[in-house]
C-alpha cells in the first residue's frame, strides 16, 4: 500500500490544513511531510503491532491532526485492519530514547515507506517547530493496537 491509497486527496488536504492551522506560518510542503510521516507511522504500527514504536514529537503533530479528523482516522485504521490508539505523554527530554526512534524509522522503511529524517530528531531539536505538547519517549505503552495480536 502506498500513502496515496491510504488517504484520499481531500482528506489529506484537510489533515494538512489542521497541521498548518495549529502551526501558523508553517509551509504547506512541511505540513505535507509531517502528515505523510504520520500516516506511515500509523500504518507501520498497525502492521507491526507487537513492536516498540514511537513517533517523534514533530510526527506526533501529524498524528494528532489525523485523530482530530475522526472519520478519516477511523477509515484509515479500518483500511489497515487495526485501530491504533494514542495515549499522550507530557514532553520530558530526559525520557527521550533515540534507539526507539531509530527502530521505528527502520520498521517504517521495512514497511515500504520513506521517512523525512528532519522530522525524526530529538525533542529539544528546534529545526522543525510544532505546537505538539506530547512526546512518546519509550516502549512503556503509549501505542496500543487493536485488535490485540494473539500470542504465538
Amino acid at each position: 500500500m502506498t500513502l496515496p491509497t491510504l488517504l484520499d486527496g481531500e482528506s489529506f488536504a484537510d489533515v494538512r490544513a489542521t497541521v498548518r492551522g495549529n502551526n501558523p506560518g508553517m509551509a504547506s510542503d512541511l505540513a505535507d511531510r509531517i502528515v505523510s510521516d504520520a500516516i506511515a507511522f500509523v500504518a507501520t504500527a498497525a502492521r507491526f503491532p507487537t513492536e516498540r514504536l514511537v513517533p517523534s514529537r514533530v510526527v506526533d503533530e501529524g498524528w494528532h491532526a489525523l485523530i482530530l479528523h475522526t472519520r478519516v482516522y477511523r477509515k484509515l485504521c479500518e483500511g489497515l485492519g487495526k485501530f491504533v490508539h494514542h495515549y499522550p505523554e507530557r514532553p520530558d527530554p530526559g525520557r527521550f530514547n533515540q534507539d526507539v526512534i531509530d527502530h521505528t524509522i527502520m520498521l517504517i522503511e521495512e514497511a515500504g515507506y520513506t521517512v523525512h529524517a528532519e522530522l525524526w530528531r530529538g525533542p529539544t531539536d528546534s529545526l522543525v517547530a510544532v505546537a505538539a505538547k506530547c512526546q512518546h519517549s519509550d516502549d512503556g505503552g503509549p501505542i496500543v493496537v487493536q485488535p490485540k495480536p494473539k500470542p504465538s
